[in-house]
């Protein structure tokens, strides 16, 4: 590998990162290599908001649904369900997004509670 010439100037598009290789380049250059360099210091120090974790959330809550989706499509078979006294022919991939829904509801149900009974004992703590 060859070092490259500091008095030769980077490739158009490429421009130096280190400030100490801004000689070898017209103003015009230095000035943009500048604004590139303080606009990625700037970005390092936005490293986490809730903006960022919101959109994360629904791209992740986008492709869950997708795939989701896909399932059902695949598994429009129909099946009896029987349950105490109730029998119904579904799909069974609507059989299993009902099913999953119903567990989150009773998971959401039980940890309300229990953030309900902390939050009492909490207000109570403080008298």
């Amino acid at each position: 590998m060859s070092t490259p010439d500091p008095q030769q100037e980077p490739p158009a598009g490429q421009l130096p990162v280190d400030p100490a290789d801004y000689d070898g380049l017209d103003r015009e250059n230095q000035a943009l290599l500048a604004e590139r360099n303080s606009v990625r210091t700037k970005a390092k120090d936005v490293e986490h908001t809730r903006t960022r974790a919101m959109f994360i959330g629904l791209v992740v809550g986008a492709i869950i649904t997708i795939l989701l989706l896909v399932f059902i499509l695949q598994n429009l078979g129909s099946q009896q369900i029987t349950l105490l006294f109730w029998e119904v022919n579904l799909p069974v991939g609507v059989s299993l997004l009902i099913a999953a829904i119903a567990g989150a509801l009773i998971t959401a149900l039980i940890g309300g509670a229990r953030m309900f009974q902390l939050n009492r004992a909490l207000k109570k703590a403080k008298r």
